[in-house]
């Protein structure tokens, strides 16, 4: 067995170091979240860090490294108050990854993937994506251990392309959606659906659902 302690890891070389911890908390969503600049000048990019923060109201929350350096995202969100998330689909995951680059016109365009608009949101979704999600820009918080910054929007509009991918109550299959995953920065899953479980109860054995 390998054991690496705390002093071990903080000696890793920086990108090996970042690779390998954004690799340890295992697959992630892939989502690309677009922006547009006040100026009408959009911007893609991928993130591994989106998240659930609550359903009443619904809020999602999108992690964002130190805005030690230019970042469009983030200044555009800020700018416009407005941002979409869009789910990643396998057929198009080198696209998506290539959004990471530091592009000075649109990764729309450098990527080969197409904008469109809805009259709910003022950010650009994917056409390409099946599941986006159009949010207001509601609370930034700076985190004080390492200034990481968590920005937290408002759930405006979410749009369906793949109807039988969800069940009656609105849960996605993501293997029907073909949904990719991501493990740390550069490493990319496809998913494959295993259950569905009853409620948990302490007096109750795991039930599986049907799928209806």
């Amino acid at each position: 067995m390998k054991s690496l302690n705390a002093e071990a890891i903080q000696a890793m070389e920086q990108r090996l170091r970042a690779g390998f911890i954004n690799a340890l908390s295992g697959i992630q969503p892939a989502n690309v979240i677009g922006t547009q600049s006040e100026s009408g000048k959009t911007n893609l990019a991928i993130f591994n860090s989106v998240m659930h923060l609550g359903a009443n109201p619904a809020l999602m929350g999108l992690l964002l490294r130190p805005a030690t350096v230019e970042r469009h995202t983030y200044e555009n969100l800020k700018e416009t108050g407005w941002f979409t998330i869009n789910h990643v689909k396998t057929s198009w995951i080198a696209q998506a990854h290539q959004t990471s680059a530091r592009y000075s016109d649109s990764e729309f365009d450098a990527c080969g993937l197409h904008a469109e608009y809805s009259e709910q949101c003022k950010a650009p979704y994917v056409e390409e994506s099946d599941l986006q999600i159009g949010l207001k820009f509601e609370q930034e918080i700076v985190l004080e251990i390492n200034q990481t910054i968590l920005l937290i929007g408002s759930i405006q509009e979410v749009r369906i392309k793949n109807e039988m991918a969800f069940n009656s109550a609105l849960l996605p299959d993501l293997s029907k959606l073909n949904s990719a995953g991501v493990c740390g920065l550069e490493t990319y899953y496809s998913l494959q659906k295993l259950d569905s479980f009853a409620y948990a109860k302490p007096e109750q054995a795991p039930r599986s659902l049907p799928w209806e």
